[in-house]
């Protein structure tokens, strides 16, 4: 290859796509083991190529040259092969830093936390000192020289005002993993995850759920892959990193439609999707191609909470994917580890569709009577507007809800 990224296991990367955006040029992703990267390095059959786990030090001995932020990180992730001479650069430094200032973080006279003892620790350590913080330490499962462990961490620095999360917990496709527990630090101010898939990793939901402001990694990975690309030609790439990072945010978000049966979030759902050219899934369909059995059924023979329990397993795996319209069932916001899969990778909307003009049907256990139907939209009002990102009213005219929706989504900026 002539371009492109190594490491060991690429499935959750997005480099390939974010490169595209930089220049009309090749960019591959290349599994490497561990016993084959010193041939690779040996034939130097590359112009240039990004590092990642678990290759960002191992690769500094095959280096000719090697730039001063990368000599003091210890840990370089992009490589330009110069007339058969390789230049090792960090690049994640760049991005680092511009996330952290996107996100409005402040790490002067801060206390930080950095979880993780990779390469990408060492990057994190080199940025919070640049960046003044009062006090660093990195925090892994064993200790070893520089690197205290979590229990540690806990028991002694539960001050602490910034946590950077530098390990791959959380990242997909293990997506509901967290590496610590926040709760256990009470000055926490804000939160710095360098996973970007999912977009939102189930750390930076429980910080913004407790009011912490939190940023996940896909700002730094732009910032970085556009450093690493001006660094490959020698000039500046034809998008900028903030334009970059909205095209692939439009191209990752999930529309996720939550709400009452009989809503409309399946009929707006498919009409997005068709209008959007975005595949559409109905978690209870899904559920039904899973088990074989409609979700009437099930809780009908096994009652409601094994059928909760497959919706779950059911919706963590739909959040799991990317650039979908995705409507739920009336009760998937009963279940909070739902809420957190839903937001990895999307924007809820909470289609609200009066009591009065929701539908009762036999073959819904749970609303099969008017009376029953309006007694569960008072009970789950407000499980819907406190997931909901947006809410969009659907009283009248359905085409005027699906409008609503789509220019929302588009014209508003993914944050956290």
């Amino acid at each position: 290859m002539k371009y492109g990224l190594i490491g060991e296991k690429l499935i959750h990367s997005f480099s390939k796509e974010l490169h595209s955006y930089f220049g009309d040029y090749e960019y591959e992703l290349e599994e490497i083991a561990p016993d084959d990267i010193k041939e690779f390095f040996a034939s130097k059959n590359f112009c240039g190529i990004n590092v990642t786990i678990p290759y960002k030090s191992e690769v500094i001995k095959y280096l000719d040259f090697i730039d001063d932020v990368a000599m003091a990180i210890g840990a370089v992730n992009t490589v330009v092969n110069r007339g058969g001479k390789l230049y090792g650069y960090n690049t994640d430094a760049y991005g680092l830093t511009a996330l952290i200032n996107s996100g409005g973080i402040s790490l002067k006279d801060k206390k930080v936390l950095i979880l993780g003892s990779g390469g990408t620790s060492k990057t994190a350590l080199f940025v919070a000192k640049s960046l003044g913080a009062k006090s660093v330490f990195r925090v892994s499962r064993t200790e070893k020289c520089g690197v205290i462990t979590y229990n540690e961490a806990v028991k002694t620095q539960g001050d602490a005002d910034i946590i950077i999360n530098t390990t791959p917990c959380g990242m997909f496709p293990n997506i509901q993993n967290t590496p610590i527990d926040i709760n256990e630090f009470s000055k926490l101010s804000a939160v710095i995850d360098v996973i970007y898939n999912p977009l939102k990793s189930r750390l930076c939901l429980k910080a913004i759920r407790k009011g912490i402001k939190a940023v996940g990694g896909l700002y730094m990975l732009v910032a970085q892959g556009y450093k690493s690309a001006e660094l490959f030609f020698d000039t500046e790439p034809k998008n900028s990193i903030s334009a970059v990072y909205e095209k692939i945010l439009s191209a990752k978000r999930n529309i996720v439609l939550i709400g009452m049966p009989s809503s409309g979030k399946t009929t707006i759902g498919e009409m997005l999707s068709e209008k959007l050219g975005m595949p559409f899934f109905d978690s209870d369909e899904q559920i039904t191609l899973n088990t074989g059995r409609t979700p009437a059924d099930i809780i009908k023979n096994d009652g409601e909470p094994e059928f909760r329990r497959i919706e779950s397993e059911v919706l963590a795996e739909l959040s799991a994917k990317n650039h979908c319209v995705i409507a739920t069932g009336g009760g998937a916001v009963t279940v909070e580890d739902n809420i957190f899969s839903l937001q990895s990778n999307g924007k809820i909307y909470f289609i609200d569709r009066p009591c009065e003009l929701l539908i009762s049907t036999p073959d819904r256990p749970l609303s099969s009577s008017k009376e029953a139907i309006c007694e569960l939209y008072s009970r789950r009002k407000n499980l819907y507007e406190n997931a909901a990102d947006v809410i969009i009213k659907n009283d009248c005219d359905i085409q005027s809800a699906v409008q609503r929706t789509e220019k929302d989504f588009y014209n508003e900026n993914f944050s956290y």
